[in-house]
């Protein structure tokens, strides 16, 4: 009895090790993830210069600062969405490294495939935010307000603007890729998505009015591509089901 205490006690311990050992693991690897952003927060805000030249290139009006505070937000704006489109990568391929051990070698393969294609999507929701969406927006409240008051725009307002607009497209474009990962975790199903359609419809919606103005034609235009990515995510979780469905049958014969 008391040599089954002290097995109990050893393997107690030992699982607290192996916990101890995997959140410090777990630790550095985020602080390495840190650390890029920190680094190339430094990049974004030494290049804020060209950057903001770029963005500004297309603007038909002219934008202004009320303060010396102002001009610092503007940096961080700027610098702050260079380093996370960086960092994302850097972070996904942290987290992948920190799993890897769990997974056999087919799933290492195909998980590792999910980094790249995080990145691609991340920048296609950012660019659609930016060149579709935005100007949609933009120019609904530049008509709205033409004639009617003196339309003074600030630098900080308007980085602003941009980024409430292109992040969320930029999440948003995610939602096919996390789909097909948490299929192949077993988390969700296509069967599931297609149950819930009708309210991941409505929040869609409520998220469309979120971003764009009180306007209904234009909260469609914004919420289509919402929809269509769901329908999207829906797909691509049929195509991981059915793999994963076949691979099954395959191991019971």
């Amino acid at each position: 009895m008391e040599e089954q205490t002290k097995s109990n006690s050893s393997n107690q311990e030992q699982e607290s090790m192996e916990l101890t050992e995997h959140l410090g693991e777990l630790r550095k690897r985020l602080m390495w993830s840190l650390i890029v952003f920190v680094v190339f927060f430094g990049v974004g805000f030494f290049y804020v210069e060209e950057i903001y030249l770029f963005m500004e290139r297309d603007v038909s009006f002219t934008l202004n600062v009320l303060g010396p505070f102002e001009i610092i937000w503007i940096y961080i704006i700027i610098a702050s969405v260079t380093a996370i489109i960086v960092t994302l990568p850097f972070l996904a391929l942290q987290l992948w490294l920190f799993i890897r051990p769990g997974l056999t070698s087919h799933e290492r393969k195909v998980s590792l495939l999910y980094i790249p294609a995080l990145f691609i999507l991340f920048l296609l929701g950012l660019l659609f935010g930016y060149f579709v969406i935005k100007d949609l927006i933009l120019g609904f409240l530049l008509e709205l307000g033409d004639g009617l008051v003196n339309q003074m725009f600030t630098a900080e307002k308007y980085f602003r603007f941009i980024l409430q607009i292109t992040l969320p497209f930029a999440v948003f474009f995610e939602v096919p890729l996390i789909a097909m990962f948490l299929t192949s975790l077993g988390i969700i199903n296509p069967m599931f998505m297609k149950q819930t359609r009708k309210y991941a419809y409505l929040i869609l919606v409520i998220l469309g009015t979120m971003l764009s103005p009180p306007d209904f034609i234009l909260q469609l235009l914004v919420a289509a591509p919402l929809i269509i990515l769901y329908e999207i995510a829906i797909l691509m979780s049929t195509i991981v089901y059915r793999r994963k469905v076949k691979k099954l049958e395959a191991l019971g014969e």
